[in-house]
Formats: structure tokens, C-alpha cells, sequence
């Protein structure tokens, strides 16, 4: 399995959610063993997407580097794993990624449009080689040895139009795209108000986000899934995993996990070598991990 990136150069323009102002991004490809690498063109800065240069896990994951930060960066991040790329160039003109329409389906857009390139160089595979958990309260998150890659979550929100959710997903491109990158971002319309008084989630709509009152969905048109909000959630696990550096064998499991344990988690892996090998694989001995596959263009 080799690494991989993309054939051309692709540009999108959208707003970002907490500052509501117009972002231009820019995705370039990036040479063999380049890694992910974020720009910040009005900066002058780049921040290599790393565990150790996440600053914040709020509201959501937010790297930064030499007091320059980009937000949100967790949709995008979660298509771009997703389609195997190993090595691009995010480039931003403002300190937010595009929230679109708070899925991740635009950036599979994007990502079909760009088209891949693979690349003459062997693809670093992060196999986890024992259970590493993370916990607070009765929250928590863990990894444990795998022949492929699956996430199992469950929320539980009381809220009538939430309640308990469990969603199970062993990975495949094709699904991700069908099952899980159209799962929208959800908050409530309390969260909201507060958030914008913080000024906040200025750039949040229902173009961009479920909402929801004390009783209901606000969302005209509805859910796009029963299952939206778990879901999403796995979309957002995705992308926070991806901060790993490599693809991952191992299987993710969570329990009303947020972008801070999905974090704690990355970094506890990382911590001690024991708990991961980094492997190369053949594609045919792996269940669930033809990553991008289907996209991949020699």
C-alpha cells in the first residue's frame, strides 16, 4: 500500500461557524513523506497536524502554532483520512476551515475533484497493539487491537428527539461517504444564543447545523438519518483520529466522547511506543481498510 495524495490543485470558498466571515481554501498536493500540513497564507505560518499542536478541543479541535491558529478542523480532517491522503497542503486565509454544510460531504466533493494520486512511497500504518482508554466520569474512549478499522459510539442526550443512539461502523470508503459524511453537526438553541453573546458561533444556521429547541428539530427538511447525531459523532472521531498522523488498524470505542477525549486519547497512544507498531500492509490481508480505493488514480 503506498502513500498517497492529490492530482490537482482544488480551491472552496465558505464561511466559517464561530466568526460567520468568508473563508478561501486551498488544497495542494504535497510530496511523498510531506505529512499533513495546514497554511495560514495571511499568516505566513504553517502547522503540521500533529497531537502536540492542538491548542484547544472546546468547541471544537483547534491547532495552532506560534499564536497563529485554524478551527475546526475536524470535518475536513475526517474526509481527508478517509480518502487514504496521506501528504496536502491546507491552505486558509482566515482562522477557520469552511464549516459548509457542517457534514463532511463537501470536502468529498472536493477530494472526487481533485482526484488522487498515489505515490512512490510505502503508506506508515499505526497498528494499536493493546486497549489504551481515556475516561471522565462515565464518558470515555479507547482503542484496542484490531485487523481493521471500526468505530462503535454511543450518546445519550435527554432530549426527545435524541435519546440513546449506538451506531457501529467498519470502515469503508464507499460507506463512509453513503453513511457517514452527510451526518451533520448538532447543537441546541439555547448553546446557541449563549455562544453568540460570546461571540461565538456567529457564522451557525440551519443551512449549517441541526438545531434544536427543548422539544424538537427546528430543521425544516428534517434529519438526513434517524441516527443523525451518532453519526456525526463517529464523523467527528474520524477526524479527531487523524490527528494520529497514519492510517490506523484498531478498533474505536466511545461513550459520549468529545473532541478533549478523542484528544487525550491521541496522546496517550502516542505516549508510549508499547502500545502501537507502525507496519506496512498488504491490502488483501486487511478486513475494512481499503482506505480511498475507489478514488485512487495511478
Amino acid at each position: 500500500m503506498k502513500q498517497r495524495t492529490i492530482a490537482k490543485s482544488v480551491d472552496l470558498v465558505g464561511i466559517g461557524l464561530h466568526k460567520g466571515v468568508p473563508v478561501q481554501m486551498r488544497l495542494e498536493p504535497l510530496p511523498k513523506n510531506s505529512g499533513i500540513v495546514f497554511y495560514r497564507k495571511d499568516k505566513n505560518v504553517k502547522i503540521p497536524l500533529s497531537p502536540k499542536n492542538v491548542i484547544d478541543t472546546r468547541m471544537a479541535t483547534v491547532i495552532g502554532k506560534e499564536g497563529v491558529s485554524v478551527s475546526t478542523i475536524e470535518h475536513l480532517m475526517s474526509a481527508v483520512y478517509s480518502y487514504g491522503i496521506d501528504n496536502l497542503l491546507i491552505v486558509l486565509d482566515n482562522d477557520e476551515v469552511p464549516i459548509m454544510d457542517g457534514s463532511a460531504i463537501a470536502y468529498c466533493m472536493l477530494l472526487d475533484e481533485a482526484c488522487l494520486r498515489i505515490q512512490n512511497a510505502p503508506k506508515k500504518i499505526l497498528k494499536i497493539k493493546k486497549e489504551i482508554k481515556v475516561q471522565e466520569k462515565d464518558k470515555y474512549a479507547l482503542l484496542r487491537p484490531s485487523d481493521g478499522f471500526a468505530l462503535d459510539f454511543t450518546i445519550d442526550f435527554d432530549h426527545p428527539a435524541i435519546g440513546t443512539q449506538r451506531y457501529r461502523f467498519d470502515f469503508e470508503i464507499n460507506a463512509y461517504v453513503e453513511e457517514i459524511a452527510r451526518a451533520r453537526t448538532f447543537g441546541f438553541l439555547h448553546q446557541v444564543q449563549y455562544l453568540r453573546s460570546q461571540g461565538l458561533a456567529l457564522g451557525g444556521s440551519l443551512d449549517n447545523a441541526i438545531v434544536l429547541d427543548e422539544k424538537r428539530i427546528l430543521n425544516p427538511e428534517g434529519l438526513r438519518f434517524e441516527d443523525e447525531f451518532v453519526r456525526h459523532k463517529i464523523l467527528d472521531a474520524i477526524g479527531d483520529l487523524s490527528l494520529l498522523g497514519m492510517a490506523l488498524m484498531g478498533e474505536y470505542e466511545a461513550f459520549a466522547a468529545s473532541h478533549h477525549l478523542n484528544h487525550l486519547l491521541t496522546q496517550k497512544v502516542l505516549a508510549d511506543a508499547q502500545n502501537y507498531e507502525i507496519i506496512q500492509v498488504e491490502p488483501k490481508t486487511t478486513k475494512g481498510y481499503m482506505i480511498g480505493a475507489a478514488y485512487a488514480k495511478e
